[in-house]
């Protein structure tokens, strides 16, 4: 399996969007680009939700069949370690290692030093394709690197043979994501991250670092939009030298984790892929539920009473429904409304808050950050929730497809 140039990962907490989400694709290759589903769904998630990694298989086969997609798609095993990945082998053929848990662990000090023997040869100045000043890289920079990521590409080596050892060489896709952790990669860390992922000779087709800057669920990039751009270019050409150098597979792209909704650099990575006609996979998990809840606020009175009432419940539950998400998440939580307040709030009212329109002075990402981690409470309200969602699919697929096409795959891909 080769992964295309563009892919987009779609996450669909409740099995129900799938048609939806196919459809911005079919939208995307009538306007004359080519971009790859992925339907994602984590561990953590199925937990929640309780759902199995079987179910995002079916949705995913169902809605191609239906909609006659002749193109390649994929199921991904999202965040998934030794602990977990064998409930994924049987229904995922794309599978996101997550290592952030092991960065800053110390690889032997044999395995280092035999790193730094074999990899010394590249400090000095490294001149790149498109990056007018090299990147300058010094002994120490290649010992750091190897002591604070060598032993985290070790362990997504022992992931990725486990993987290998059930699904056969080729026949899924890798990459390996560091982006949940609390620093970010610099561009000559993810060299050497690169030459270590050689090393163990992992064919990852996309590797997720963490860029400067917060990549919140649900919200718009918050930081230096032109210190991201300066490093994701720098990135770019990071990996296409160790493609050239160290045998990685020859479609190697950068891959944004918690990319929905970052429209304020989605200019910039735009650029940056003409310039260097560069792939890339973009992940937006969450944005879906998201429609899922602006949908049912718009959809009948009784639908905006079950979005009052998950908001009501979240806002009471905060501490909990924040936590497992406290690295990717930044809420005020003496800015948010009361439940009393917003049980007051008409159908447009709740909508605008929710809608990702920073132009709508109703618009806020504290709400909207929020109802991201509180599906969990739409999972416990059962029948309740996903009945409603199947007596307003037509008015929440559209907006479903809308979001993922105009907001998102427009500005990233279209001219």
């Amino acid at each position: 399996m080769k992964l295309g140039k563009y892919s987009f990962g779609v996450g669909d907490r409740f099995g129900m969007q799938a048609k939806a989400q196919l459809e911005a694709m079919i939208d995307a290759k009538q306007a004359g680009i080519e971009i790859v589903p992925v339907w994602n769904k984590s561990h953590r998630e199925h937990m929640i939700i309780g759902t199995e990694p079987a179910s995002v298989r079916a949705k995913a086969d169902a809605a191609v069949k239906e909609l006659g997609w002749n193109l390649e798609y994929y199921v991904d095993a999202d965040h998934i370690g030794l602990k977990n990945v064998g409930l994924f082998l049987e229904a995922s053929d794309f599978f996101t290692l997550d290592i952030a848990d092991f960065i800053g662990e110390c690889a032997a000090e044999k395995d280092i030093a035999g790193f730094l023997y074999k990899y010394e040869k590249y400090s000095g100045v490294l001149e790149l394709d498109q990056i007018e000043d090299g990147l300058y890289i010094g002994k120490d920079d290649i010992e750091a690197a190897a002591r604070k990521y060598l032993l985290a590409i070790q362990e997504a080596g022992k992931i990725y043979r486990n993987i290998e050892l059930v699904k056969g060489v080729g026949n899924f896709v890798t990459e390996i994501s560091m982006d949940e952790t609390d620093e970010p990669q610099r561009p000559v860390e993810m060299l050497f991250i690169l030459a270590a992922i050689a090393e163990e000779q992992i064919p990852a087709e996309t590797i997720a670092p963490k860029f400067t800057g917060r990549f919140n669920k649900g919200v718009d990039y918050v930081g230096d939009v032109r210190q991201f751009a300066e490093e994701f270019e720098a990135n770019l050409a990071v990996i296409r030298f160790a493609v050239e150098n160290f045998g990685l597979p020859l479609n190697l792209k950068l891959s944004i984790h918690s990319g929905s909704d970052k429209f304020s650099i989605y200019g910039p990575i735009k650029s940056a892929l003409k310039k260097f006609d560069a792939g890339l996979h973009i992940k937006t998990a969450g944005t879906t539920w998201l429609e899922e809840i602006g949908g049912l606020a718009v959809a009948g009175k009784d639908a905006l009473a079950i979005a009052k009432q998950i908001y009501a419940e979240s806002l009471g539950r905060f501490d909990e429904l924040c936590a497992p998400y406290e690295r990717v998440i930044n809420i005020e939580k003496d800015k948010l409304p009361t439940a009393e307040e917003v049980s007051g709030w008409s159908d447009e009212d709740f909508y605008a808050a929710v809608c990702h329109d920073e132009k709508c002075r109703k618009y806020d990402a504290n709400i909207r950050q929020l109802l991201h981690v509180g599906y969990k409470v739409a999972a416990e309200m059962g029948e309740k929730y996903l009945g409603a969602v199947k007596k307003y699919e037509d008015v929440i697929g559209r907006n479903v497809k809308n979001n993922i096409f105009e907001r998102h795959i427009k500005p990233l891909f279209i001219d």
